[in-house]
């Protein structure tokens, strides 16, 4: 296994302790965990393009690792009443349709390609600047009032998650569309 792999395969085992850490608001720890698991996140990456250690594992492992944070963390969030419920299913059921999009795929032998769409990038990032952003409101910044800035990242999260969940279920009509007619 390589650094990458280990990295990522980190970042999957912290998320219980995660969870846990949140579940029991020990939000400062929750806090520096959850910003280790972004930066392990983004080394993982560089490292991996950086050094030509791109693997096959790692391919899969990233956005595994990645899925499973983001929808572990909005869950816990969601449960202590620190992101609205309404955000949290709608977080979640993306990356439902998503996995369950390749799942349903893979199942019926059609080849995806698995890339990333652009605007996913940008659901991934401001998920995350909202998770940094809740929990720094209960820790680092007990005085500083974020609801502002808050309410903000839950209009672009919202929106940013309808586009990303549409345009992959969008993707997939299509190339099972085109499976339906390379199949006659």
């Amino acid at each position: 296994m390589n650094l990458p792999n280990a990295l990522t395969l980190g970042r999957l085992l912290a998320v219980p302790l995660l969870v846990w850490l949140i579940l029991s608001r020990f939000d400062a720890w929750a806090f520096w965990l959850f910003i280790a698991a972004g930066v392990s996140d983004a080394l993982d990456g560089l490292i991996a393009k950086r050094f030509h250690m791109v693997t096959d594992i790692g391919r899969y492992l990233d956005p595994i690792a990645d899925k499973v944070l983001i929808v572990s963390v909005y869950l816990a969030l969601g449960h202590t009443d620190q992101v609205p419920a309404w955000l949290v299913i709608l977080v979640v059921s993306r990356d439902i349709l998503i996995v369950g999009g390749a799942i349903l795929a893979h199942t019926l032998g059609v080849t995806m390609r698995i890339q990333p769409l652009w605007i996913s990038k940008i659901n991934t990032g401001a998920q995350m600047v909202l998770v940094v952003l809740v929990m720094a409101e209960t820790t680092v910044s007990r005085t500083t009032d974020l609801e502002a800035a808050e309410l903000g990242l839950w209009i672009v999260v919202a929106a940013t998650t309808l586009l990303s969940g549409s345009s992959y279920l969008l993707r997939w009509v299509e190339r099972l569309r085109q499976y339906a007619g390379e199949s006659k």
